[in-house]
């Protein structure tokens, strides 16, 4: 019995489109679904973000190379670091900043 099915996608880097704007991060977006975001992101060195959230989008981030820093939580009082090869889960909603502590 078959049924109807979003079909597979392939998203080569030729084919991301530019993402969200953050003042020293380059976004690219491969997709966009009812509640993931999925793309590449590039952070200048020393570089921090404003504190924002994602709206109704969760977010999973793996840190290529560098370094992330995280802080969330009440009045940025929580923190996480991560490096190459961690992965970062960003819960729906989730008031944050991310910098790029790394040279």
């Amino acid at each position: 019995m078959a049924s109807q099915q979003d079909p597979v996608r392939v998203v080569t880097p030729d084919g991301r489109r530019p993402g969200p704007r953050t003042p020293g991060m380059d976004r690219q977006e491969a997709f966009a679904t009812e509640g993931t975001w999925s793309g590449f992101v590039r952070t200048e060195a020393g570089m921090v973000s404003g504190w924002h959230h994602h709206g109704d989008w969760e977010s999973v981030i793996y840190v290529l190379t560098g370094a992330l820093r995280m802080e969330f939580g009440p009045d940025g009082a929580s923190a996480v670091e991560a490096g190459p090869g961690d992965f970062i889960h960003v819960p729906k909603g989730a008031v944050h900043r991310e910098s790029n502590p790394s040279a």
